[in-house]
């Protein structure tokens, strides 16, 4: 639920009433005047709604900003996390600016600059900030445009901006910079704009290479790892050995005394050391760790009986969809599904550098996809005003979803507290990441489907056991840090709450044209291992699920898979994917050789984002278990195209990952502790299992609002695989992810 907050200031209330009111007593000689009738109240009308992040942060100059020197910025609330937002989001503004993009600085989340939008997250950054930068751009070039025609004396439409100049069909031309003058981009932007229109675009829809990857590449500073400040010191941190276990006893002494060491700092379960160099902290580090003591509990489940666990800490059910009435008549097919607790996997561990100054302000730099929202759980942590805490987004190895960088950053903010003057930089190991950060969580769903005598699909109940999928900063509670210190913060509870785009039952209602159906969500308010958002919340394992059982239907109503969905289909931008994925794949009824399959999947991510259809070929070798996709071709409908190349990029990268979950990555664990705590206890694809090919086709939707890309290839390209291994074995795997024992155990091979 949205609550709209109305703060009153001087503009408003001239806004609102026309002028300024001023009233005044004359005093007791006018005491007995009957008093006039009370005009009634008439409150002020609600601002119009923006478009996109614009409806947040109104003003013009929050966005674009021109200076006298004719140079050109522009701000986002969002990150580059890797996904070449930072790009794409220049395009935008450097079409509807007029500006080449190579002249625009862009300038990305950071909460003493930028708008607050939130979260870089949910496959929203083109939605939200593309939209709203979109607006803002073509609303300064409009009053550019105004402003040149004031002085030159002739109409608006007789001026063309270009290059950051106006120019008259007589010659006269004056630059953006001389144009802008005092305040005359800080006025609200209004809710309708002239853009330009797709015939007429020089940048957007036409590829950009990524700006971001030449530093990269070069090895120039790029990332928060990278950063070093006059004087920095490095900091490691001990971390308990397992969720619930208590510092009980600590010798600090000999790494006290270590060269280079300047500070060991404890409070409660926090513990860290400081050093002037990287090494010099490593080493204090493990010696540290060695001489501390710590108490541990069994607060874990047994991994193998995790289904039952989840059905167990259920606290609440709400109704995700629900039309006409289920029925058991026809045929019957029913099956129950799981996904385990899956990792980021972030190549490089989480890493942050914090200064407490001399003035008690706090500077943190960090890899969060939200400064605003970090910048109030680490004031919280430390009881110090927002305001006095700066936090500036820089990049991370990739993150997929809430992985440890905020809490890289909180530590790296609360070790800098006790530390004043001096900047800090923390580290996370490998060991670390992969036990610590908030896991992908653990889900188990349910479905029941009949067919009816024409093969229809006629009824449809769908039970899935989830938690929210987020537990975010906006509170301390969510940072390790602030959990670890003497004076503990609790996360906030977890609420249930159905919305259209979803989270734990994200994708849950399937797109299909169903008549009678029931989707119900089992609410987990707390899970066994801390979690968070891992790319497509329960989008994956929801898709998962529910396309595997498309499947399954189409076997039973002896149908062809595509033909079965686009039977089921309505939607016309849905029949197009999923009619593009099948021809440029060459999907046909021809019999696969000898243990290859062939497997289909679409979803739209959200039911109301991008539309993504795959069809993969998998062979399978039953003696090892062995899987390898061999083939992908893919179909997505993104909406309006800014940069194909960054769509592409995406769904590559999003089959890769998804078919790497989906075939190998599980976090392990025992009673007390994680046990998958290096890349050998939890695998990942690697590159001798990449397909040979992937293939990505983009339909074109000039005009049509952005639609995201980042996270609409998780679910149906989970689903493909499943799907595949069905088609070459011809037995269905439930439980994801797909190992080679699993594999062997279906197929009934030792």
């Amino acid at each position: 639920m949205r609550i709209l907050q109305h703060e009153i200031t001087r503009r408003s209330v001239i806004a609102g009433t026309g002028g300024l009111v001023v009233s005044f007593s004359l005093g007791r000689a006018f005491a007995q005047a009957p008093a006039p009738p009370t005009p009634p109240v008439v409150p002020p009308a609600p601002p119009a709604s923006l478009p996109g992040s614009l409806d947040d942060d109104r003003f013009l100059d929050s966005w674009i900003r021109i200076d006298p020197d004719n140079s050109v910025t522009v701000f986002t609330g969002k990150a580059e996390l890797g996904q070449g937002i930072r790009t794409a989001l220049l395009q935008v503004a450097a079409e509807e600016l007029e500006v080449d993009p190579a002249e625009i600085e862009f300038v990305t989340a950071d909460t003493g600059r930028t708008p607050n939008e939130g979260f870089t997250a949910g496959s929203q950054s083109m939605q939200n900030s593309g939209t709203a930068i979109r607006n803002a751009a073509a609303q300064v070039r409009a009053l550019l445009l105004a402003e040149a025609a004031k002085r030159f004396g002739v109409a608006a439409a007789e001026l063309r901006a270009e290059n950051k100049s106006v120019l008259a069909k007589d010659g006269r031309s004056v630059s953006y910079g001389e144009l802008v003058s005092g305040q005359m981009l800080h006025v609200e932007a209004q809710p309708q704009s002239a853009l330009k229109q797709p015939g007429t675009f020089r940048v957007m829809g036409k590829p950009l290479p990524r700006v971001d990857i030449p530093a990269k590449v070069t090895g120039q500073p790029a990332y928060v790892h990278d950063l070093r400040l006059d004087g920095m010191l490095h900091a490691r941190v001990v971390r308990p050995p397992s969720p619930a276990a208590t510092l009980t006893e600590l010798d600090q002494g000999a790494a006290e005394a270590m060269p280079g060491v300047v500070s060991v700092v404890r409070d409660g379960n926090f513990l860290a050391v400081v050093a002037e160099k990287e090494f010099q902290a490593v080493s204090a580090m493990r010696t540290l760790a060695a001489a501390a003591r710590w108490q541990e509990r069994d607060t874990l489940p047994d991994q193998t009986t995790l289904p039952a666990v989840l059905q167990g800490l259920e606290r609440e059910v709400g109704t995700v969809a629900e039309a006409g009435a289920l029925s058991s008549d026809g045929k019957v097919f029913e099956a129950t599904y799981t996904r385990p607790y899956q990792i980021h996997g972030s190549i490089g561990p989480s890493c942050a550098v914090a200064q407490m100054k001399a003035d008690g302000t706090l500077d943190v730099w960090s890899h969060t996809q939200g400064v605003f929202p970090d910048r109030e759980a680490i004031a919280e942590m430390l009881a110090m005003p927002e305001e006095k805490v700066h936090v500036i987004h820089m990049e991370g190895s990739g993150c997929y979803g809430h992985n440890g960088a905020d809490d890289a950053a909180a530590d790296a903010a609360l070790i800098a507290s006790k530390i004043p003057g001096k900047p800090v930089r923390v580290q996370w190991t490998r060991e670390q990441e992969h036990s610590w950060e908030p896991y992908g969580p653990a889900m188990l769903m349910k479905v029941g489907a009949t067919l009816d005598d024409q093969g229809r699909i006629a009824s449809w109940a769908y039970d899935l056991w989830s938690n929210t999928h987020s537990t975010r900063p906006g509170g301390a509670g969510a940072l390790l840090a602030a959990r670890h210190r003497a004076q503990a913060f609790q996360p906030e509870p977890a609420e249930l709450r159905i919305s259209p785009s979803g989270n734990g039952d994200r994708n849950a209602n399937p797109l299909y044209t169903i008549p009678n159906k029931r989707v119900l969500w089992h609410f987990l308010p707390d899970m066994p291992l801390r979690v968070s958002a891992l790319r497509a919340l329960g989008g994956y394992a929801n898709v998962f699920a529910i396309e595997s059982t498309i499947d399954e239907l189409a076997l039973m109503a002896e149908a062809d898979p595509v033909e079965f969905r686009l039977s089921h289909m309505e939607d016309p931008r849905a029949r197009a994917v999923i009619e593009l994925a099948a021809e440029r794949f060459g999907w046909d009824k021809a019999q696969m050789p000898r243990n290859r399959g062939r497997g289909f999947a679409f979803a739209r991510y959200k039911n109301l984002a991008a539309y993504l259809a795959v069809a993969m070929e998998a062979e399978v070798e039953p003696e090892t278990g062995r899987v390898r996709v061999a083939r992908v071709v893919s179909a997505i409908d993104s909406g309006e195209i800014v940069n194909p190349d960054g769509i592409r990029n995406q769904t590559e990268g999003g089959i890769l990952q998804s078919i790497s979950w989906t075939l190998y990555e599980a976090v392990a664990f025992d009673r007390t502790r994680i046990t998958s705590t290096d890349w050998s206890s939890y695998p990942i694809l690697r590159f001798a299992s990449v397909p040979d090919s992937v293939e990505v086709h983009i339909i074109e939707r000039p005009g049509e609002p952005f639609l995201g890309t980042g996270e609409a290839a998780q679910g149906p390209a989970a689903a493909a695989v499943a799907n595949a291994i069905r088609n070459a074995t011809g037995k269905r795997l439930y439980d994801l992810p797909f190992t080679r024992d699993r594999i062997r155990n279906a197929v009934g091979r030792a």
